[in-house]
């Protein structure tokens, strides 16, 4: 009996990828190099071990491993995350993307590489890997640490701008040249088709989830959200996208839902094999002779990494805010690339656009990067303290307070918030209006003619239905109310004229025109049939203007339940060197049954408590008289240090594999008052302010002048130019102070 080659070859490659991974977990080494190693070993360039014989095959099976590795990491992702990693962490990925893509670039120059080389060489360089980090921060036990939340946010950056540069370089490679038209209409068609699977998505796939929640069990659940998954690939392919970019997307869709950690849980499994085989087939592509002969560029490119990331992701962390010690440990973190490097390398291989070598230099690289990143995160500290030596004070002092003034909350002028919304309104809407537009002219209409009727009534039938479908969005892009109480402050305040707010209304309603006619421009021939539709057309608009808006509102508030259905929003950073994190009391612990007076943990340790969250219920700012109990999650507020001395006397033997949970939002938020004469609590003490009691709010710092006091006592008075550093909820401090 002859059994297929695909069998044999799948056996030989899991069976080398066992053997290998068990001595990598042995030898506390990421199993992602064991994978490669045992590709390595069953390729076609060793005659030591059994090869491989139906390539063609495995790499099949490699590309559905790229798929599901996508897809998990789409899970671990989510768009929600994106808009919260806050402005700090977009600055960073900003410019340590920029200043890798040109290093990398700049490095294949100076090697003699081909320009196109050279580019995909800028591109691997750019992205970090999220899995390394992750493994070495758990392994390191530093995610309580401020620094952790900033590589978090870049990584989740970082992720988005990877996918587009998939799409950029897919296009480049097609091209052959740097058209600056195609790539604008690469990343806008990216756009429109991320707002749109987005919104589609999140307005669907979490209703199905819900409607259907009750026939779901463990293996219908993991069926349906593999489905999900394929489905999306196929769409992006249809496109004109890579299958990578589907499902990414599809993972950041469900990443939304309450179901999350289910789909994440049930499909680790499968992501785990076809990752094996995937990472497997990258090491089957690596010639051991290409690595001797290019040992020079593999040394150059791992430096440029390690430097080029340090010094890069070190200044964006700067520049957007960040303490020097902050930046510092950020940089050495992501000094390594990973696993979406070898898919932009395996990008261009597919494409036949790069050279042979520059496959094998970037897992080299990589390997090395591998090795080398809990190192460097542990030498983050003594480089940072090496730094602080060398620098001069009157260096260390301009950082120092330019962080501080970067920090807190910036108030957003009634324009701006006007002017945001209008946009976001703007966007969303006219990308759902022009995908109506094509979806009824390019499939409804020819759909209707060869099925229903054909002829004029084909198309007035395909235009009643696309507009009955547009309507609403029509009526929120032109005519809705946004932001009324900005627009009313604005429209009454006579520092500012009138002639803007009514430009911004002429332009939504010429805009609506616009896309009806583009509508009637699509079904009829002739301008005068087009000209009397669309006046019936904005007439239906008006005197339906009522029923539309009840029908928007239902639409919205179904849109906004699921997005919000899963809350995960990580707390703003702290002032100086102190933030907050989470910490989880465990049923060991000595802790458990005192009182916060018995425990002092103020006192002792410089560590404030924001919140308890027990259960469903939540405890902000909580008093003196508070107990702790099992399973407790606590919103701490201190420095690395302070933390870590706190972590251990609470969490006792917690495995460190556990991944964290971020707190949901409980709006629980640091605000920077500045107290002048006018402020309610100019001249009373903290106690007398009642500020705990009535907002329910904990002050964390004060800065006057030069001086910064933490944790200041309940008697400290209130003076004009006061920097009040205050953590509770938004609203109830806005309504106290």
């Amino acid at each position: 009996m002859h059994l297929p080659d695909l069998i044999a070859d799948l056996g030989l490659i899991l069976a080398a990828a066992g053997i290998t991974t068990l001595i990598f977990k042995k030898i506390k080494q990421p199993l992602v190099l064991g994978y490669i190693l045992a590709g390595l070993m069953v390729g076609p360039h060793l005659d030591f071990f059994p090869s491989v014989t139906d390539t063609k095959s495995i790499n099949i099976w490699g590309e559905i491993g790229v798929i599901f590795l996508l897809f998990s990491l789409g899970l671990e992702f989510s768009f929600k995350k994106l808009v919260k990693v806050g402005g700090s962490a977009s600055i960073t990925a900003v410019v340590e993307v920029v200043f890798m893509l040109l290093i990398g670039f700049a490095a294949g120059k100076l090697m003699g590489w081909k320009t196109m080389d050279s580019v995909f060489l800028g591109g691997i360089l750019s992205v970090s890997s999220t899995t390394i980090i992750i493994r070495a921060f758990e392994e390191l036990g530093v995610k309580h640490k401020k620094f952790a939340g900033l590589v978090f946010g870049v990584l989740i950056v970082e992720d988005l701008v990877a996918i587009l540069l998939l799409v950029l370089l897919s296009t480049l490679a097609v091209s052959q040249q740097f058209a600056g038209s195609e790539m604008l209409i690469s990343i806008l068609k990216l756009a429109f088709f991320l707002v749109l699977w987005f919104l589609g998505g999140i307005f669907l796939i979490p209703t199905f989830l819900k409607a259907t929640r009750k026939l779901m069990n463990d293996e219908t659940m993991l069926v349906v959200s593999l489905a999900l998954c394929l489905i999306m690939v196929l769409l992006a392919v249809k496109v004109g996208f890579s299958p990578a970019l589907g499902a990414f997307i599809m993972g950041s869709i469900l990443a939304e839902t309450t179901q999350a950690e289910k789909i994440e849980h049930l499909t680790k499994s499968v992501k785990d094999l076809f990752a094996a085989v995937f990472f497997v087939s990258v090491g089957m592509l690596i010639d051991p002779k290409i690595l001797l002969d290019y040992g020079l560029p593999i040394v150059i490119v791992t430096l440029a990494t390690i430097i080029g990331k340090l010094l890069s992701t070190s200044l964006g962390a700067l520049l957007s805010g960040q303490p020097l010690k902050t930046s510092v440990q950020a940089g050495m973190s992501l000094a390594q690339i990973g696993e979406f490097s070898f898919i932009i390398a395996t990008l261009g291989l597919t494409l036949k656009v790069t050279s042979d070598f520059l496959y094998p230099i970037a897992v080299a690289a990589s390997a090395i990067t591998t090795f080398t990143t809990p190192y460097l995160i542990k030498l983050s500290e003594p480089f940072y303290n090496f730094l602080t030596r060398i620098f001069p004070k009157k260096w260390l002092s301009g950082i120092e307070r330019y962080s501080s003034s970067t920090a807190g909350i910036t108030t957003l002028s009634d324009w701006k918030i006007l002017l945001r919304s209008y946009a976001f309104n703007t966007i969303i809407h006219s990308v759902i209006i022009i995908a109506v537009i094509f979806l009824a002219s390019r499939y409804v209409q020819p759909f209707i003619a060869k099925n229903v009727v054909n002829g004029i009534n084909s198309t007035i039938i395909s235009l009643i239905v696309s507009f009955i479908l547009m309507a609403p969005f029509l009526w929120a892009l032109s005519i809705r109310r946004i932001q009324k109480t900005a627009y009313s402050h604005l429209w009454l305040n006579k520092k500012y004229t009138r002639g803007p707010l009514i430009a911004i209304e002429i332009f939504r309603i010429a805009l609506g025109i616009f896309f009806v006619g583009f509508l009637m421009y699509e079904f009829f021939d002739t301008w005068i049939a087009a000209g009397i539709a669309l006046t019936l057309i904005v007439l239906v608009m008006v005197i339906f203007s009522r029923k539309l808006q009840a029908f928007y509102n239902k639409l919205e508030k179904r849109f906004m339940l699921n997005l919000n259905a899963r809350e995960n929003q990580k707390p703003d950073i702290l002032p100086w060197d102190t933030h907050l994190t989470e910490i989880k009391v465990s049923p060991e612990s000595d802790v458990v049954g005192k009182t916060l007076a018995e425990l002092m943990i103020r006192e002792k340790y410089g560590v404030n408590i924001a919140l308890i969250e027990r259960g469903r219920n939540n405890i902000p700012t909580p008093g003196r008289d508070e107990r702790l109990y099992p399973n407790d999650k606590l919103l701490l507020i201190g420095a690395d240090d302070q933390l870590a001395s706190v972590k251990a006397l609470l969490e006792v033997d917690a495995p460190q594999t556990e991944q964290e949970k971020g707190f949901p939002d409980k709006e629980m938020t640091l605000q920077k008052v500045v107290v002048n004469t006018e402020s309610p609590v100019y001249g009373l003490s903290i106690r007398n302010a009642g500020i705990r009691e009535k907002a329910q709010a904990l002050i964390v710092g004060i800065e006057r002048g030069s001086d910064r006091i933490l944790n200041p006592s309940s008697d400290f008075v209130f003076d004009k130019g006061d920097v009040i550093w205050i953590v509770g909820n938004n609203k109830k401090i806005k309504e106290v102070i």
